[in-house]
């Protein structure tokens, strides 16, 4: 059985041992489509940036065009009669997501707020991630969206794509995640968020599909190891990978358009039950400011 990393505080130990106890090592040469980036001791938010640059060997695009989660949205793989029905405003919020702000509504249940609670007391505030607001909130908050694009340094190509969200008011990063595409075991191509966690990440990898009305639909739901859903994954004391599988937790983001607004409705359920729901209104810079 593997250790996790002594020297550390003890609420990380202590999750990263559960992961150990409760999870699977992870096989590095068949398991590419689940590993990534993997945070410090030191802290994450935008220290994680600049430490993964180096780390990777990584220079920062710097020019002012827009920047996307996506480059294209042809990285999904959507069959091409998903694809004709997406929206057009969904389509180039995905590749050019700076030109774009957001407001943010939370609504907790409140059978799960206390969890929210104890996250932040424990994780978030220290670290600088999964910021989530406590207070259910009637008036959206400002959140600024930040694309960084790391390029390799001989083929100036895109490396890694980070979306930076702060809330405008206090300068707090409520997320700091990389955003790539992954081919699960099935063969789908998914949606890879990877948030770093000290020695390690929350990996939310996403199924996606396109609605009725033209929305992005992206859902993860499996039962699984291989399929879409939410996994922790760490170093150990030796250097190994770990990963558990958290088939209880699921998420569903739909983001939809309508005269030419776009919406974004995430909705995170354990066990079935909701426990949070975020709501983003996202408008063209240029139309709000």
């Amino acid at each position: 059985m593997g250790l996790a990393i002594l020297k550390q505080n003890v609420q990380d130990w202590i999750t990263q041992q559960w992961v150990i106890l409760f999870g699977e090592k992870v096989d590095e040469e068949t398991s590419n489509w689940l590993l990534g980036p993997f945070g410090t001791k030191s802290g994450i938010g935008e220290k994680f940036i600049q430490e993964l640059a180096h780390k990777e060997e990584l220079n920062q695009d710097k020019s002012t065009h827009a920047k996307g989660i996506l480059q294209s949205i042809n990285q999904l793989k959507l069959p091409q009669t998903e694809l004709d029905k997406l929206s057009e405003n969904v389509i180039d919020f995905y590749e050019n997501t700076s030109t774009y702000n957001l407001d943010l509504k939370v609504k907790w249940n409140p059978f799960f707020k206390g969890f929210g609670v104890l996250l932040r007391l424990l994780f978030s505030n220290r670290i600088e991630q999964l910021n989530v607001p406590i207070k259910n909130n009637k008036d959206s908050k400002a959140v600024t969206s930040e694309i960084i694009c790391l390029l390799d340094g001989q083929t100036k190509k895109v490396k890694r794509t980070i979306w930076l969200r702060t809330f405008k008011t206090s300068g707090q990063v409520v997320y700091s995640g990389v955003y790539e595409t992954c081919t699960i075991p099935k063969g789908q191509t998914c949606v890879k968020a990877i948030f770093p966690l000290p020695n390690g990440n929350a990996t939310v990898i996403l199924s996606p599909s396109v609605g009725k009305n033209g929305e992005l639909i992206l859902t993860s739901s499996g039962k699984t190891i291989g399929d879409s859903g939410f996994y922790f994954l760490l170093n150990d004391s030796k250097g190994n990978k770990w990963t558990k599988f958290i088939s209880s937790f699921k998420d569903k983001l739909v983001v939809s358009s309508e005269n030419g607004s776009i919406k974004a409705v995430q909705t995170l359920t354990l066990w079935r039950f909701r426990v949070l729901s975020l709501e983003y209104q996202i408008n063209k810079k240029h139309s709000k400011y």
